[in-house]
């Protein structure tokens, strides 16, 4: 009995899978909504939508996502 073709057909499964979460991952990425500037009521900018963004920037940059993991526990 021969699985070439069985072989064959999980190859083919795979591939297309790992194109279509490539595809879809490329969409959502392009398609992610803007941050916006943040205004007081009165109309004053309060801070822009790029300052969020080298906020995140710093905080991964010093290991912030890392904080209350298992990793940073100590242990016994």
């Amino acid at each position: 009995m021969s699985y070439k073709r069985y072989w064959l057909a999980l190859v083919i499964v795979v591939v297309a899978s790992f194109a279509v979460l490539g595809g879809e991952g490329r969409r959502m990425i392009s398609q992610a909504p803007p941050l916006p500037d943040v205004y007081t009521t009165n109309g004053q900018l309060l801070f822009a939508g790029s300052s969020i963004t080298d906020g995140q920037g710093v905080w991964q940059s010093i290991g912030g996502q890392e904080i209350g993991t298992a990793s940073t526990r100590r242990t016994k």
